[in-house]
């Protein structure tokens, strides 16, 4: 069957091609496994509550626009009552009632890891299509300052504030010279735009819309997460050739669903701390039929998403299985006003057999964050780039500093491969259980060895995280993490030049150049880590039986290196044997955006030489130590790394880096 919407035509509609409904929660409402909703161009101010869900993969109900990009569905509403208060500020009163249950002005952003030190509404105010800063006072607005910490300093006048006046919510706004009544002028009222209220509404793809705008809740792993778009704790979702921006915190959710005896636990009850209540969200998902056979499988493709404060995709424990590739994302948290350990281009936890694929991530405050339980879990043919602070930016803690990749006390497998990673910092890495293979890295690794126990000062708080049985949720054990267990083959790494306030930030911040912040390009954060030869070789049918041998199994795991080439002054760890370190030339490495796309212009390939080294696969790589899983396929099928980042095959004595093939001019 298929259902016909149009927001041109009347509420008479039935749904045929001829009358067709005039919202799509209308189709929503009655749509049956099989269905398929054609939507028509136009603006669709609601939030969409599916009612049903497909029954499995061949018979989905489908939501489609007809053109893509021309059915907007938003969660705001536009404002035209504004009335002069004093010369550039305006000010409107808007009903209550507009808002329903939720009322963005009176809800602040909050939860678990949220950290911003001034609090902020859930509501926005956007003028012509760009969200304006609250102001936590009027003043504020009448008399507007620059916020040096956003990515975008000089929008940051454009201030809000909003009281309740008579029971009405007023919203206070300097313009800056322009009539709102004139211009395109939108607040947040809805908290989602397509949100199943319900658990298990699986099976639907959402394919061609623009979504955007809504008053999203902070997300963090102990709480409900919800997005803009999801699938609510359900199985097999596409969401495919979508733009998606403007969400208060995050864009699309592949999160937890509600545990109310745990929901925000940490921030509102205070006695656990975040780390334990996290593993008692685990615990009971695991308890409560978080399995293979009814949760997740989703697939996120081909979509445009960017502009959102907190993330552009969140999940926890919701995501596993999924696939996210070919998609563009993009100025994520640029404008600095949310702040905590939730934020990224991607921010999973537990992305077990998770495969990011294809993806664009750039202008982000980190690119994708990897929390806990990235096992199984394969990073490959992405393209990151200025995923750290615009130069001068201030920087207002460790969390706004940035990175591409950030895995985090997670035991692997984690697989990052044929990727360009060139950002400033390229990796945190405060965990183990990895693989790099045939990348480019032209940033530094940052918190190796470090940031994974909770900082405590009188007791030791290591972080005591899950493992699963292979390719499965069910837990097979816990274990603090040890680092190392990783692995360094047929890699590039170009130094480049370490910005002045990026290294200021380091050593002001009291965490070092080289304890924590280590803007080294290359291995060289893991001197000291035993080879694997060192590693193995304690371990005896002696010293298992000898008592004053138990410091062996809390020692650095072992670091596998290989086949990687150094230059402009990056540096192998002291381990490393027959790296190919290049002092004669300097590396150039310019990157040009023009008409749409990205070029890289180089004279890396006049330099780089053969490594001598074979293909790689799956055998060569072992098994991550202590879920004993090989960095293999999620069907169990082994990986041979014969493919590059254009999926171009490679020689059977491949070069390093991600591509096959050499040029001073790659399209990206």
């Amino acid at each position: 069957m298929i259902y016909y919407v149009s927001c041109k035509t009347g509420d008479e509609g039935n749904g045929t091609k001829e009358t067709p409904f005039r919202t799509i929660s209308q189709a929503a409402e009655i749509a049956a496994p099989g269905d398929t909703i054609l939507v028509g161009p136009g603006m669709y101010r609601e939030a969409v509550d599916p009612k049903n869900g497909g029954s499995d993969e061949e018979h989905r109900i489908i939501y489609r626009a007809e053109k893509k990009g021309t059915a907007v569905i938003s969660g705001a509403e536009p404002v035209k009552n504004w009335e002069q208060y004093h010369e550039e500020v305006w000010v409107c009163h808007i009903e209550n009632s507009l808002f329903g249950s939720s009322n963005p002005y009176t809800t602040y952003v909050q939860g678990d890891w949220y950290l911003a030190p001034d609090p902020v509404h859930t509501g926005e105010v956007y003028l012509n299509g760009k969200s304006m800063y609250e102001s936590k006072t009027l003043e504020g607005v009448l008399v507007p300052k620059v916020y040096k910490a956003s990515w975008d300093p000089e929008f940051t006048v454009y201030k809000w504030y909003t009281e309740q006046k008579d029971g009405n919510t007023a919203i206070y706004a300097n313009f800056h010279g322009k009539n709102p009544n004139e211009e395109n002028v939108e607040i947040n009222v809805r908290r989602s735009c397509f949100y199943p209220s319900k658990e298990g509404i699986g099976y639907i793809t959402l394919s061609g819309f623009t979504i955007k705008q809504a008053a999203t809740q902070w997300a963090p792993p102990t709480a409900y997460q919800e997005g803009m778009i999801g699938p609510h704790w359900s199985k097999g979702w596409i969401i495919e050739d979508c733009e998606v921006s403007d969400s208060k915190c995050s864009g699309i959710s592949l999160g937890k669903y509600l545990q109310p005896d745990n929901n925000n636990k940490w921030s509102t009850k205070f006695l656990k701390d975040g780390t334990q209540t996290e593993r008692d969200a685990i615990c009971q998902a695991q308890t409560e039929g978080w399995m293979k056979e009814k949760i997740g499988s989703h697939i996120i493709r081909r979509c445009n998403i960017h502009d959102c404060g907190q993330t552009g995709i969140v999940g926890h424990l919701g995501g596993v299985f999924s696939v996210i590739e070919d998609n563009h994302i993009h100025h994520i948290n640029n404008k600095q006003d949310l702040e905590g350990a939730e934020i990224g281009g991607i921010k999973m936890h537990a992305a077990i057999d998770v495969i990011y694929r294809r993806n664009h991530i750039h202008h982000c405050t980190r690119g994708m964050w990897l929390d806990w339980q990235a096992q199984g879990t394969r990073v490959t043919q992405n393209f990151f780039h200025d995923n750290t602070p615009p130069e001068g930016t201030q920087i207002n803690g460790g969390l706004c500093l940035g990175e591409d990749i950030f895995v985090e006390v997670s035991h692997g497998p984690t697989l990052i491969d044929n990727n360009i990673m060139l950002s400033a910092c390229a990796g945190r890495l405060s965990t183990q259980g990895l693989a790099f293979v045939h990348n480019l890295i032209a940033g530094s690794f940052t918190f190796v060895d470090n940031g994974t126990d909770n900082r405590g000062k009188r007791f030791s708080t290591p972080r005591y995280t899950p493992y699963h049985m292979p390719h499965r949720t069910e837990i097979a054990g816990f274990m603090t993490i040890l680092h190392g267990d990783a692995r360094f083959l047929n890699n590039i790494f170009v130094q480049q030049e370490v910005r002045s306030d990026l290294r200021q930030y380091a050593e002001t911040s009291g965490m070092g150049d080289l304890h924590m912040y280590h803007f080294t390009c290359g291995t060289k954060p893991y001197d000291g880590f035993p080879t694997p030869e060192q590693y193995f070789s304690q371990f005896t049918a002696e010293s298992s039986m000898d008592g004053n041998c138990t410091d062996i199994y809390y020692d650095h795991l072992p670091v596998y290196t290989g086949g990687n080439v150094y230059f402009n002054g990056a540096q192998p760890c002291n381990s490393e044997k027959a790296a190919q370190i290049d002092t004669e030339h300097t590396i150039r490495m310019e990157l040009i955006e023009k008409n749409g796309g990205y070029t890289l212009e180089t004279n890396l390939f006049q330099y780089l030489k053969n490594s001598g080294s074979s293909l790689i696969s799956t055998e060569d790589l072992g098994m991550a130590f202590e879920p004993e899983e090989k960095f293999e396929s999620p069907d169990g099928s082994s990986i041979v790394f014969d493919t590059d980042y254009f999926g171009d095959m490679r020689n059977a004595d491949p070069i390093c880096g991600p591509f096959a093939k050499c040029s001073t001019e790659i399209a990206l």
